[in-house]
């Protein structure tokens, strides 16, 4: 069973993070950040496998509030909230979620990895390149964004998506996976909806906790970090930033801010490409991945 593979570790804090180490003991250390409401199974198979192929070990965690890590006890902020973007006194936030990944790094003793993050979790992995250099060699941010809140909005019909009321359930949750990643996949490459359901059903078998409550929670955390642009100019790792343009919930001036943010960055915008990584664009993006951390390998 995959969830044998997990491993569980308890942070400093007191965070406990599940997470999966693919790939040989003395590869090159690569840890994957998921994204909003996205635990480690998300990661494409073929992604991975990729990155393993290539002499990788690869770290997949999941982000507390998902999977099967820690969910927080303080009540996840109300829809009004939400769309008001006034987060409670209690948020946590991506500085909160980056230490966790931090502490993840020292604690497997594999730092400095090359890190990708995907769309919050780009959020977070910008944010552990910028507060803890020493961790990082090289940063991949994939459909992510700054934190300002002139780039990178979703569109008004994303809105009306994620204001809905949440299904509970199995089959609930899978409607919805499946009509919110059909939304967000972009034009040149539309879902699965066999791998999709899948997907969907792994995530939820693997939820240890109140998904609907986690997700408001990490939403939060977005909102409670702001503008991160200037942290962004901190940024020393060789930085590489994916994006497509056809998002629909971080729009390309998210990434197109992300690539100037941060000095150096290479910018890749994949026509036709939405908000999601699917089994038809995992080679690409690996690609991609590799080529990026290749010539830092070689330093």
């Amino acid at each position: 069973m995959p969830e044998d593979l997990d491993r569980f570790v308890v942070l400093p804090g007191g965070t406990r993070v599940c997470f999966r180490v693919d790939g040989p003991g003395d590869g090159v250390p690569v840890l994957l950040v998921a994204g909003l409401a996205e635990d480690l199974s998300t990661w494409s198979e073929r992604f991975v496998s990729a990155l393993v192929a290539t002499g990788h070990r690869v770290v997949r965690m999941d982000n507390r509030d998902c999977g099967r890590s820690t969910y927080a006890t303080t009540p996840p902020p109300n829809t009004l909230r939400q769309l008001l973007a006034r987060p409670r006194r209690d948020a946590y936030t991506l500085a909160d979620m980056a230490r966790d990944a931090a502490q993840l790094i020292e604690h497997l003793d594999v730092g400095p990895v090359h890190l990708v993050g995907r769309s919050m979790g780009g959020m977070i992995a910008q944010t552990v390149a910028a507060r803890y250099p020493h961790l990082v060699t090289t940063l991949t941010s994939l459909y992510s964004t700054t934190g300002n809140p002139k780039v990178g909005q979703p569109a008004p019909s994303t809105w009306v998506l994620i204001s809905a009321p949440p299904a509970r359930g199995r089959v609930g949750a899978v409607r919805d996976h499946l009509r919110m990643t059909a939304h967000l996949a972009g034009t040149a490459y539309p879902i699965d909806e066999a791998e999709e359901a899948a997907h969907a059903v792994t995530t939820f078998e693997r939820t240890a906790g109140d998904a609907v409550a986690g997700t408001s929670r990490q939403l939060q955390a977005i909102q409670a970090s702001g503008d991160r642009t200037a942290e962004l100019a901190r940024i020393t790792a060789p930085t590489l930033v994916i994006n497509g343009d056809r998002d629909l919930i971080v729009a390309p001036s998210g990434g197109d801010a992300t690539a100037a943010a941060i000095p150096g960055a290479r910018h890749v915008v994949i026509a036709g490409m939405g908000h999601h990584l699917p089994d038809a664009l995992a080679l690409r993006i690996a690609d991609l991945v590799i080529g990026h951390i290749e010539p830092a390998v070689a330093r």
